[in-house]
């Protein structure tokens, strides 16, 4: 992002300073699980497209990746109907899955798609601010954590209680592979208002969150309040081109990996004495 564009785009938000009422966000930010159940049940499994890029943008996903002498385990969170999971099934015999959402209906499509196997993959109902991992995860034994397009959905002020979740069940070493709305990018901009609840979080018409983050809003929750380790941390941006609707604009979003350290006692340390 140059400086024009980011200049250009802090002109657009700044005429926005209404605010949604302050019942109203508190009902969005409460909900938001149960609006994310309503998604579902009236798009069932044809919303979103397979996630076929994974692998391509994080290595630790590939084949042949190896941790340690065990098979990979890795846990999605947010797994929706799971168009991340079984394309990386599919790549990966090597690797088996949890996967979690807030979603119970979410949840059900996952079980019901004729590729499910406990054998390989199990789906469970999980609020990752609130439900802990750990009474279904052993703790400390997951290798990879997939965060892709879902910390948006959460209340800012909810992420870092997920990050000391996700915390007790990631392996000494162990990353989280992260990947979700950036500042700036073209559907912020295009809120209207009436949508803004505060800073860089808003409210979709269906009811559910969208937040967008910077870098270093990400280097807080991970680094400073989780303790972990940046191996990558930065802005993707796409051009958006279509001639017909008359779009051309960028789509930005941030990429990240942040390492468990070895030590997990260091952890415990950063978790302890931060607050954000």
């Amino acid at each position: 992002m140059d400086d024009a564009f980011i200049a250009d785009a802090q002109q657009i938000l700044s005429a926005d300073n209404s605010l949604v009422p302050e019942f109203w966000q508190k009902k969005y930010k409460d909900e938001a699980g149960r609006n994310w159940d309503k998604f579902y049940n009236r798009n069932s499994t044809n919303f979103f497209k397979d996630r076929h890029w994974t692998d391509r943008e994080f290595e630790e996903l590939r084949p042949g990746y190896t941790f340690s002498e065990q098979n990979p385990v890795l846990l999605e969170i947010g797994c929706g109907v799971g168009n991340f999971v079984w394309p990386i099934l599919k790549r990966n015999p090597d690797i088996s899955v949890y996967a979690c959402d807030f979603s119970p209906r979410a949840v059900d499509f996952v079980k019901a798609n004729e590729l499910y196997s406990e054998d390989r993959c199990r789906a469970f109902v999980c609020d990752i601010t609130k439900d802990r991992l750990a009474d279904t995860i052993p703790p400390h034994s997951v290798d990879i954590v997939s965060a892709i397009y879902v910390f948006s959905a959460l209340p800012p002020e909810k992420q870092a209680d997920a990050v000391s979740n996700i915390l007790e069940i990631l392996k000494p070493g162990g990353r989280i592979l992260f990947r979700d709305y950036g500042i700036y990018d073209l559907a912020q901009l295009r809120f209207k208002s009436g949508h803004k609840l505060e800073n860089n979080l808003y409210v979709r018409q269906d009811g559910t969150l969208s937040y967008y983050f910077s870098t270093e809003r990400l280097r807080e929750l991970f680094v400073q309040h989780g303790g972990l380790v940046e191996l990558e941390n930065d802005y993707v941006v796409k051009r958006l081109v279509n001639v017909k609707r008359e779009i051309d604009s960028d789509r930005v979003f941030t990429q990240a990996k942040f390492q468990a350290p070895i030590d997990t006692a260091a952890i415990e340390s950063a978790m302890s004495s931060t607050t954000i």
